[in-house]
């Protein structure tokens, strides 16, 4: 058997590397991770790269051999905190204690846990990543249920507001002679220049279908029931 140094420095990275999983749980290591005073992170990152285990099939089966996940299809931070959780699963065998707070390796677990089980974030994730959260136990937290929509009482067109507003002020003053400078407020903010808009329906009385004429005349403005 030929052994090279190439395969020599590999032996001693993967030590290192076994070294710093032995800590960590996990070869999802950021790149300026050290372990045995060798730079494991920016190795394995190398090693991430496209191509660069084509043909040492002896490497890569070592590598999954210390973590099945050392190079996943998601974000490595992702696996850094999922590894950390599984090892608390381990330890507790109840992830009731992992509550927001809960920190491991400076890492909020319980917080990255809880936004994992909220209903978008979950559906986001990939098969493979609520696979292995489901494997622990972890489930996705009911939807909220969506509240009816209210309908919309406000009115919809300038005539129908202004028909509300004057409805509005003859309930209130037993009147429907507003004077020109009024303003009505509507439920929900809505002002209405009543004074004014009353002055213009009369004024364009001619122009005025018979169904805004007979709408008027009911609430009560003579002129508007008179025959023209």
């Amino acid at each position: 058997m030929v052994w090279s140094a190439v395969d020599e420095r590999f032996q001693e990275n993967l030590e290192a590397a076994k070294a710093y999983f032995e800590e960590h749980w996990t070869l999802c290591a950021p790149r300026s991770a050290t372990a045995l005073d060798r730079s494991v992170g920016q190795w394995l990152s190398n090693l991430r790269r496209p191509g660069a285990l084509d043909g040492k099939e002896e490497w890569k089966a070592a590598l999954e051999a210390v973590d099945a996940d050392w190079n996943p299809a998601w974000p490595l931070e992702w696996q850094r905190y999922y590894a950390a959780l599984r090892e608390m699963f381990v330890e507790e065998s109840a992830l009731v204690y992992v509550e927001p707070g809960v920190t491991v390796h400076g890492m909020d677990i319980g917080r990255w846990l809880a936004k994992q089980r909220q209903p978008a974030v979950w559906t986001a994730l990939s098969g493979g990543q609520r696979k292995r959260l489901e494997q622990l136990g972890v489930t996705p937290l009911a939807p909220e249920p969506e509240e009816p929509a209210k309908p919309s009482t406000a009115p919809v067109s300038a005539f129908e507001r202004g028909v509300a507003a004057l409805a509005q002020y003859k309930a209130r003053t037993g009147s429907v002679t507003v004077p020109r400078g009024h303003v009505e407020q509507l439920e929900g903010g809505v002002e209405v220049k009543l004074g004014v808009w009353v002055m213009n329906q009369k004024s364009r009385r001619a122009k005025l279908p018979a169904d805004k004429l007979s709408t008027l005349a009911d609430l009560g403005l003579d002129w508007a029931a008179e025959e023209g």
